[in-house]
């Protein structure tokens, strides 16, 4: 809160108005040290807008004319803290539809990009397919396929989605391929199920995938 903003309490024992005697009040303000409610303080056409949405805050503020922070002191923590502004109708009803068409457009935004890395990822798994076949020209043209489609999915992790596999250079291109076999042509994934430690498991494989790769090679 700065110096020059307007503050109405939220209080923990309602009090009653210092000049109307209505009460007890949800809100007053302080003057003079006495709590007046805001019909007296002339703040009662104000709409109460509770924390928590920074952008709705800050717009519904700098369209009020006249806004008031609500505060409610907190004894754990043995502070006033914020809990919402006052604004008028109209202000909030401009901040909610700016709000709205800024969803909107992030919205259309999101569309937007989800298209565009779609078309990037047909591109790069496209390109990923074609160096498959040139370095393993034996291979199946829908194994291929399916190597290039698995290993190129954005956010993966897989080693497809690295940047040497992305710029298609050869040993990252080779090792997706080889990941490839090792699941689908051995039985390393057997092995794992059956308590065989992963460096062992490989180990036990690697002559059966130089086979497979030799001969998509040839």
């Amino acid at each position: 809160m700065s110096g020059m903003d307007l503050v109405v309490i939220e209080p923990l024992k309602p009090p009653h108005c210092a000049e109307c005697r209505q009460g007890p009040l949800s809100l007053h303000v302080l003057e003079s040290s006495a709590p007046v409610c805001l019909d007296c303080a002339d703040l009662a056409h104000l709409v109460y807008l509770p924390r928590g949405n920074a952008a709705l805050t800050r717009r519904a503020r700098e369209a009020s004319s006249l806004c008031a922070v609500v505060i409610r002191f907190n004894r754990r923590r043995g502070r006033h803290e914020r809990q919402g502004l006052l604004v008028e109708e109209a202000a909030l009803a401009r901040a909610e539809a700016s709000c709205l068409a800024d969803a909107d457009a992030r919205t259309r935004r999101r569309e937007r990009d989800a298209l565009r890395r779609a078309a990037e990822d047909e591109r790069f798994a496209e390109a990923l397919l074609g160096e498959i076949l040139r370095l393993f020209p034996r291979c199946p043209p829908e194994r291929a396929r399916e190597i290039a489609a698995h290993t190129s999915v954005r956010g993966s992790g897989r080693v497809g989605r690295t940047a040497a596999a992305r710029s298609l250079e050869g040993g990252a291109v080779t090792a997706a391929v080889r990941a490839s076999v090792r699941h689908l042509d051995t039985e390393y994934d057997a092995l794992l199920m059956a308590g065989v430690s992963r460096r062992a498991a490989r180990s036990l494989v690697a002559a059966a995938i130089d086979a497979v790769l030799a001969s998509w090679r040839a």
